[in-house]
Formats: structure tokens, C-alpha cells, sequence
């Protein structure tokens, strides 16, 4: 990192950016290249005829050729960023930190499930949260489809938005660009069902610990929206099966005053999930509010950065 420059500031730089351009969708994205070497690496070593403590250990050096990987080329930019006059070096880092962010591209994603939803067109609605949530969508109701956008919308501004602040702040390009590593080896290869409950196990503990206070700092930006967010956190957090998604959504369900949780259809069978807040389901408005929180909480996470500028060691 610059000398000269905070690297607080140099993150709310790449804030700024990804959330005023996003990314080109003509280009290919970095995380598109993690996942070719993720579904590589699955393809080769997840045999479902080879023990599950084989695989399970498989996934292991899975990971951590996925953290030396993506670590080394953070280390690499850092090194051409040094050694760059200051400012081409902090738009390496700017540019290149803009990439691992996605506030941006959540409200997008986000918004394109409230604009049909509140003109009333729920076919649009329910392919448009299709695109965002993994649940059954064809049968969903107003009330269904606002509250998986929701859920959707306050587990990604940690994963999508603070994590990666946090990781990148701590430990520079390195660090975010392993935390996106990890999360997307998560999202791909992290899940209960059998063919990747013992090779993708290193994936799902590793992206839990990544994301444990990054979870809690989300949650209480959240929790700026409204009164309640917080005694809804604090209480309904643990509810949660994740140890770390409780804590937004229980923010979110706080400050929107509205319920979450309850059941929802994976491949044609119902999971049955704790509620989450005391209220009625969400309506089209209430996903429109939840834009707003989430608003509130990139800004005033954009305004501890700045001011973390200031008292960070030169």
C-alpha cells in the first residue's frame, strides 16, 4: 500500500467506485476465473466412489491451494502497486479492489425484483429473485417473494459488501482476494447434500470463521435502519442455522419490522425454518424500504472508513 495514503481510504475508494460503475458485464469477472479453478479441482478430486475422509481431505488442500492462489496475486498487485508512482499504484489498488466488492450489483439484483414486484407483476418478481436465491420460485407469493429478496439482500451486504471491506482493510489485496476465494468455494462447493458434504466441508468451516465478526459489524449497520433492529438481532440471531447469516437478517426483520424465516421449498420439499421477528410477512413496499436501509448501512459503513482514514497508523 501507498505510504502516503491510508488504506481505509484506498478501500472507500474501491467502495466509491464499484458502487457508482459496478463491473462491465462485457468483461469476464475475477471471481468467474476462482470458479473454473474451483470446478476443475471438484471435478478431479470429488469421486464419489473414494471415501468420504479422502475427499474430505481433498477439500482441504482445496482451499488452500485456492488461498496461496488467489493470496499470491493480491501479494503480486500490492508489489506492482509499490512499486508504481502514487498514483498509477493507487489505481491498481482501487481498480483491482473494486473487483472483490458488490454493493453495487446487489442493489441491482435486488432492485430487479422490487420494480416488478411493486407494479404487481409476480411472474417478473419471482423470475428475478430466481436469479438470487437458490429456493423453489414457481409457486411463491407476493409475501414469499419479498422476504426471500430480503434474506437475499442482508446475508449478501456481508458476504457481497462488508466481508470484503473488512478483509481487504486487515489484510490488503492478500486478504480480500483469498476471502473472495473462500466464499465463492462456499457458494459452489459448501452444501449439506451428499455429493459435497465431506469435499466442500473445508470450504463451509473456513468461509464461517472469514465472515464471524464481519457477520456482527453487517448486522449492526443494519440495525441503524430502525429502532428495532437491534433487540431483534440480539434475539433472533442464533435462531438461524448459519452462525453468521442469523445476524443480518434478524437486523433486517428488526429495523423493516416484518417477519422472516419460516418455511421454504428446496426441489420440491419444504424446509421448515425458525421465524425470524414478530411481525406479518413483507410486502412489495417493504422491499423497497429494505433498499433503503441497505442504503443507510453502505453509507455509514463508507463514513467509518473515511474516518478510519484519519487515525490509521502512516
Amino acid at each position: 500500500m501507498p505510504a502516503s495514503v491510508p488504506t481505509p481510504w484506498i478501500v472507500a475508494g474501491a467502495l466509491l467506485v464499484e458502487g457508482a460503475i459496478g463491473w462491465p458485464r462485457r468483461l469476464s469477472h475475477p471471481v468467474v476465473w476462482i470458479g473454473g479453478l474451483i470446478a476443475t479441482l471438484e471435478r478431479r478430486w470429488n469421486r464419489a466412489a473414494w471415501p468420504a475422509k479422502s475427499r474430505r481431505a481433498l477439500g482441504v488442500l482445496t482451499v488452500l491451494i485456492l488461498m496461496v492462489v488467489a493470496g499470491g496475486a493480491g501479494w503480486g498487485l500490492e508489489r506492482l502497486a509499490a512499486k508504481a508512482p502514487v498514483w498509477p499504484g493507487l489505481a491498481i489498488l482501487v481498480i483491482w479492489g473494486a473487483t472483490g466488492l458488490a454493493a453495487r450489483s446487489l442493489f441491482d439484483h435486488v432492485r430487479a425484483v422490487a420494480c416488478p414486484l411493486a407494479a404487481g407483476d409476480l411472474p417478473a418478481a419471482r423470475l428475478a429473485v430466481g436469479m438470487i436465491v437458490g429456493r423453489d420460485v414457481e409457486a411463491m407469493d407476493e409475501g414469499e417473494v419479498a422476504a426471500a429478496a430480503l434474506e437475499s439482500l442482508a446475508e449478501s451486504f456481508c458476504d457481497g459488501v462488508v466481508a470484503p471491506v473488512f478483509w481487504f482493510v486487515v489484510g490488503g489485496l492478500p486478504g480480500l482476494f483469498v476471502y473472495k476465494a473462500v466464499n465463492t468455494a462456499d457458494s459452489m462447493i459448501g452444501h449439506m447434500e451428499a455429493r459435497w458434504r465431506a469435499f466442500g466441508w473445508a470450504a463451509a468451516r473456513t468461509d464461517d470463521v472469514m465472515n464471524w465478526i464481519p457477520a456482527r459489524i453487517a448486522g449492526a449497520l443494519i440495525a441503524l435502519g430502525g429502532w428495532q433492529g437491534w433487540s431483534i438481532m440480539w434475539r433472533d440471531a442464533r435462531k438461524h442455522a448459519s452462525p453468521n447469516a442469523g445476524w443480518t437478517e434478524a437486523a433486517m426483520a428488526g429495523a423493516l419490522r416484518v417477519r422472516l424465516g419460516g418455511p421454504v421449498r428446496y426441489d420440491g420439499e419444504i424446509t421448515y425454518r425458525p421465524d425470524i421477528g414478530d411481525w406479518a410477512p413483507p410486502r412489495a413496499h417493504d422491499l423497497q424500504r429494505g433498499l433503503r436501509v441497505y442504503g443507510v448501512a453502505c453509507a455509514a459503513l463508507m463514513l467509518i472508513l473515511i474516518v478510519g482514514g484519519f487515525v490509521w497508523p502512516r
